[in-house]
């Protein structure tokens, strides 16, 4: 089976990637940057330069290929959900050119809703228009990733999340390398068919309150968290140059999945994956304090 993966450096795909070496795949890397691949891989990979907002880039690279793990990129962009739409494009464009017949989607907690979620909303396009083609697609429905800790390190240094989220409200929070590992088997498995949404939960739901608990306990340092008024969010991502369309889309990935919002997908045993934030703490979070 020839694979393709979008964003091979990725907080996922970079896991997935060695998965799939390990499993004797030799995938086929689409990146922007192909100088930016770790030497290591390039005896057991293919590469190939694609932006993946570039339809006619993405269509010339993946002509041959059996299967896309596909990843829309996020950008600091002007207008991103502009990006999404161009994403999917050239996404739909490879599928329906080259006739290829398994994606596997990296989507979101949330894409459920279709609109009202921020940059979620571009995945839920995405989603839309691989259901409205006859191939087969797994939709991976993902919890809010752990390594998202890891764009306020500053904040975690000094002790002090903020979040527009209620302190005490539980969600889905997933570490990428299980992501990946739901990815990696997911195109191996040639049973399943048609259109399909697999939810990935990581082990529990954890709140922020929870979430800072566990901070503090690992890193032997207090970290608070504080939940803020939605304009004072909005505000300090302006204030780090974010373009007001990014900031609005940035904050509504939060605002749209409050109110009492409860994923489609319950959790199960298919959804639950196994490493928890404290090991994930220990492996990746203190490495990056240091």
């Amino acid at each position: 089976m020839r694979i393709a993966v979008t964003t091979p450096n990725g907080n996922v795909a970079r896991h997935l990637t060695r998965m799939l070496v390990r499993a004797g795949i030799r995938p086929l890397l689409l990146s922007r940057h192909p100088e930016q691949i770790d030497d290591e891989l390039i005896p057991f990979v293919d590469v190939a330069r694609a932006d993946s907002h570039d339809a006619d880039e993405v269509v010339a690279a993946t002509r041959g290929v059996d299967a896309v793990y596909w990843v829309d990129p996020s950008v600091m962009s002007e207008d991103p959900l502009a990006d999404y739409a161009r994403a999917t494009d050239a996404l739909v464009r490879a599928v329906v050119e080259n006739g290829i017949g398994r994606v596997v989607f990296q989507s979101s907690v949330g894409a459920e809703k279709r609109h009202g979620v921020g940059e979620i909303d571009g995945l839920a396009a995405t989603e839309t228009a691989l259901d409205a083609l006859d191939i087969d697609v797994t939709h991976l429905r993902c919890g809010y990733f752990f390594s998202n800790l890891l764009l306020d390190v500053e904040s975690v240094k000094a002790g002090r999340l903020q979040t527009v989220l209620p302190l005490d409200a539980a969600m889905p929070w997933v570490a990428p390398r299980d992501i990946a590992e739901v990815a990696a088997l997911t195109p191996l498995n040639r049973d399943w068919t048609g259109h399909r949404v697999q939810a990935v939960h990581g082990p529990e739901d954890l709140s922020w309150s929870q979430v800072a608990e566990i901070l503090t306990q690992e890193l032997g340092r207090e970290v608070t968290v504080e939940r803020i008024a939605d304009e004072e969010m909005r505000d300090g991502l302006l204030a780090v140059g974010m373009p007001e369309a990014m900031a609005d889309a940035v904050l509504g990935m939060s605002t749209g999945l409050r109110d009492g919002f409860v994923p489609e997908q319950p959790r199960t045993v298919v959804t639950t994956t196994p490493t928890g934030l404290r090991a994930w703490v220990r492996e990746e979070l203190v490495a990056a304090l240091a």
